[in-house]
């Protein structure tokens, strides 16, 4: 279904009472840089200390990256897009993903804010660790995977508040924009459409 309201506003909508929640709700931009670019640093320094080889780690960071977009495609597929009929479960939808398709330019509410980001952080790398038990091939796979979800933080930033130049970027660009003012039910990748081309959820090319 169609979204029929759409603020073009760059201010913030109050969602909680509680100062201290509404705070953790939002967040600037870079915050996740400043979080996540560490990481992937030690992650690369523990892996090297383990005397991994260069090639075996830039395969492993490839994968990594690779798995971080059908994770963010089915995220935001089956997991943000999915609206319960309870009164409180609608509630749950709207605080994680609901406000960010009725406010899309909210500069404060474009990144996941750390207090979401850094559990489901954690999650991963509890989940990772169980498929890598060889911590040699775990961490520069990690290092991709949260390499790829920065990428994906700020490049959605920027196609809310940047005109692009380049034609690729623009066409990524616009299948976003396609899924925030045309239709929601498609166009579920954002720093990549491969998942929505694969699954066959992206948007019809128009005709020359």
């Amino acid at each position: 279904m169609k979204k029929l309201y759409v603020s073009n506003s760059t201010d913030s909508v109050r969602m909680f009472k509680s100062n201290w929640m509404e705070a953790l709700s939002k967040v600037h931009f870079s915050i996740p840089l400043f979080i996540y670019v560490p990481v992937i640093a030690v992650m690369t320094w523990l892996a090297f200390d383990r005397n991994i080889s260069i090639e075996s780690y830039f395969l492993l960071l490839g994968a990594g990256v690779l798995i971080w977009t059908v994770t963010e495609y089915i995220l935001h597929r089956f997991v943000f897009h999915f609206e319960p009929a309870s009164e409180w479960g609608k509630r749950i939808h709207f605080i994680f993903h609901g406000v960010h398709h009725d406010y899309p330019k909210d500069t404060k509410r474009l990144v996941m804010p750390p207090s979401a980001s850094i559990p489901i952080a954690i999650l991963f790398y509890f989940l990772f660790s169980l498929v890598f038990t060889n911590k040699t091939l775990l961490y520069p796979f990690f290092a991709g995977f949260i390499a790829g979800y920065l990428v994906y933080d700020m490049l959605h930033y920027a196609m809310h508040h940047y005109n692009f130049k380049s034609n690729l970027m623009k066409r990524i660009k616009q299948h976003h924009m396609l899924h925030h003012y045309d239709d929601p039910t498609k166009g579920y990748g954002v720093s990549s459409s491969l998942w929505d081309v694969i699954f066959q959820s992206g948007f019809p090319k128009k005709k020359k």
